[in-house]
């Protein structure tokens, strides 16, 4: 919990609430919503979406006043850094994701984000030669953190954690939550859902998984989900089409260009939300052999993985929670 915050509304708890309570906003470029369904307490909905917002000014790379944007414009001579707790904290665990996928998920691939430019809608191909000379900026064995201490090792080097940022985010949410007396509810943050708890009656909440492409928000699959995080990465949430061919935010490192490995969408299935946005980015870029070799090494975090050709794998354990 960031610095400051309080724990609020636990006076208002309730048992058996049958009229669940929500707050929407934009934040982190996208539609962030929590439902609260065991209290009408509406003050701990406006600290939650607090929360987001704090995190949201301390991560972003585009605001000029945040802590990863200072990082990224620092000075030719400047190497080393003493990080906020939260910073090193989250800087911490997208380095372990970007070993355990030998750098197919690599958190320094801002030269090559910043240059394709999905959200911006210009919807144009960078230039080769400025996409090799990105390529060459690429590299997370240039930065070294130690405790709360970042030195960056190349001056090229620079940061984009969007991969993970939201998962960690709903994480602390879900901790104030928790903290707050909330025992029933769903964190939302653009479709990287978290969920504390389950239904007031006990059953699990229905998280429904979007199919790839489709013109309407159809289901691909209903999950059965209590007090776990899903979290989906795919070729269809920031992209677009030039001559028939798609273009997506979800970059090779190695090539720059957006990963061609026959995989439309990766959702993972974890305890915990920042867990489930770096395996899902990482899984996708390893593609669906090793993906789900990592997944079935690891205890307690399932994956459901999409083929172009719209088939359906599920890792170890995956299927229990598909609703039939």
């Amino acid at each position: 919990m960031l610095a400051g915050m309080s724990v609020l509304g636990t006076s208002r708890i309730k048992e058996n609430s049958t009229e669940p309570i929500h707050k929407s906003s934009f934040l982190l470029n996208t539609f962030v919503d929590v439902t609260l369904y065991d209290t009408d307490d509406t003050a701990i909905l406006d600290h939650a979406l607090d929360i987001c917002k704090d995190y949201e000014a301390r991560f972003s790379r585009t605001m000029e006043t945040s802590e990863i944007y200072k990082l990224n414009h620092r000075g030719p001579d400047e190497t080393t850094f003493t990080l906020s707790e939260e910073t090193a904290d989250l800087l911490s665990e997208a380095l372990r994701y970007c070993e355990l996928s030998d750098g197919a998920f690599d958190i320094t691939i801002e030269p090559l984000s910043s240059l394709w430019d999905f959200s911006g809608g210009k919807n144009e191909i960078p230039r080769p030669e400025a996409i090799a000379r990105a390529v060459q900026k690429v590299g997370y064995e240039n930065l070294r953190l130690e405790g709360n201490t970042l030195t960056f090792l190349s001056p090229d080097t620079t940061l984009d954690l969007g991969s993970i940022a939201k998962g960690y985010i709903a994480d602390r949410i879900k901790d104030y939550l928790v903290e707050a007396g909330v025992k029933s509810a769903i964190i939302n943050l653009g479709g990287n859902v978290l969920c504390v708890g389950g239904r007031p009656d006990g059953s699990p909440f229905q998280i429904g998984l979007q199919k790839p492409f489709a013109e309407r928000q159809e289901t691909a699959q209903i999950l059965a989900v209590t007090d776990l995080s899903v979290v989906t990465s795919g070729v269809y949430e920031r992209h677009f089409i030039i001559d028939g061919k798609n273009y997506h935010h979800l970059l090779n490192p190695e090539t720059g260009y957006p990963y061609e490995n026959g995989l439309i969408s990766v959702t993972i299935l974890s305890s915990s939300s920042s867990q489930g946005d770096g395996l899902s980015t990482a899984c996708f870029s390893l593609g669906l052999e090793r993906g789900m070799e990592l997944i079935n090494s690891m205890d307690g975090v399932y994956a459901c993985f999409i083929d172009e050709d719209y088939n359906f794998y599920y890792s170890d354990g995956m299927e229990d929670f598909i609703k039939k």
